[in-house]
């Protein structure tokens, strides 16, 4: 396992960090406690360091199985989970949404149910569409005070929220920023054209999730398994629901083949050269040991080179890439 600086904030993580919306069975799909036990401490034996979890993942059956599984080692992993959508199927008002009294109201239940005195990263899980980013810069500066946080991060934040919440905590000289999570692979490259350049621009650590595409990389529901088509209500998946992801998996099968790699290792691979920590959400320990394969799978420039050109982003007005200066000091859109 190797380990790469996040953002600004000195952390040595690991390059892959272990996604436990499967730990549990609260949403009708998942791991039991004995499974999910085995895929964390598989993970920890490989060397990573990065968890990643979040009040709601199967309604607070993550965050308590994690509590358990990290008495004893709670210093050797950083722990990051979220908040916005309460722990409970029916959770109250108050309690979700990104206000400061939903935020505070959920890091002590997050707290109790992982057993511990503090959370490395607290990330806000998605914008809610009221709170004002004034309020979520007061919420995580109150929290980081008390002891509760060290880090804090935006999730599924489209760029200019998160610009903006940045610049605001910059500007008030409170906890800053250091993180943004987001959706990212083969089959979604959007990403690509705002909050990649945002979040490096602002110094972010890059955390992305669904590097298979919900399972789709795989080539798994071609031969008609369901997994996450179904599991999660056909949510968090990626169908193969055009001429272009077909041939982005036809392209990730033949490359997989000609280094004896398997498919989900080949996205994985891919979407870690972006400069960002792809989290894996195994279910079992098979498709860990299969995910962390990805590690040690070397991508040819022209295996990346082929990828990108299938995979190709579209954007919807024309995208300027970087300024390069020839001689006289002119600049040229490249």
């Amino acid at each position: 396992m190797k380990y790469l600086s996040f953002g600004k904030t000195g952390l040595r993580v690991s390059q892959v960090a272990l996604g436990t919306g499967n730990f549990g069975t609260g949403w009708g799909y998942g791991a039991d406690p004995d499974t999910s036990e085995t895929v964390f401490n598989a993970y920890a034996e490989a060397g990573g360091n990065f968890i990643d979890t979040a009040d709601a993942y199967q309604f607070g059956q993550s965050e308590e199985l994690l509590g358990k599984l990290l008495a004893g080692r709670r210093d050797q992993f950083v722990l990051a989970t979220k908040f916005s959508n309460g722990a409970a199927p029916n959770a109250d008002r108050l309690v979700t949404g990104n206000s400061r009294k939903a935020m505070a109201a959920s890091v002590e239940a997050s707290l109790k149910r992982l057993k511990t005195d503090h959370i490395d990263l607290y990330w806000v899980h998605h914008p809610d569409g009221v709170t004002p980013a004034e309020e979520i810069v007061r919420g995580f500066e109150d929290l980081a005070r008390a002891g509760k946080i060290l880090y804090a991060g935006l999730s599924n934040f489209p760029a200019w929220r998160l610009a903006r919440v940045a610049t605001l905590a910059e500007l008030n000289r409170v906890i800053p920023i250091a993180a943004a999570q987001f959706e990212h692979s083969l089959v979604h490259r959007d990403p690509e054209a705002d909050l990649f350049p945002a979040s490096h621009a602002l110094g972010l650590g890059v955390v992305t999730w669904s590097p298979l595409g919900g399972g789709m990389l795989t080539g798994k529901y071609r031969k008609g398994e369901k997994g996450r088509a179904e599991g999660f209500g056909g949510r968090v998946f990626q169908p193969e629901d055009s001429a272009q992801r077909t041939q982005v998996l036809d392209t990730v099968l033949a490359i997989a083949g000609e280094l004896g790699a398997s498919p989900g290792q080949v996205a994985i691979a891919w979407a870690g050269t972006h400069g960002a920590v792809p989290i894996l959400g195994p279910r079992t320990l098979p498709q860990l040991a299969d995910n962390l394969g990805a590690l040690s799978l070397e991508l040819s420039a022209e295996h990346i080179d082929l990828l990108d050109s299938v995979s190709n982003l579209v954007p919807s007005a024309p995208v300027r890439k970087a300024i390069s200066w020839e001689a006289g000091d002119n600049p040229v859109v490249a």
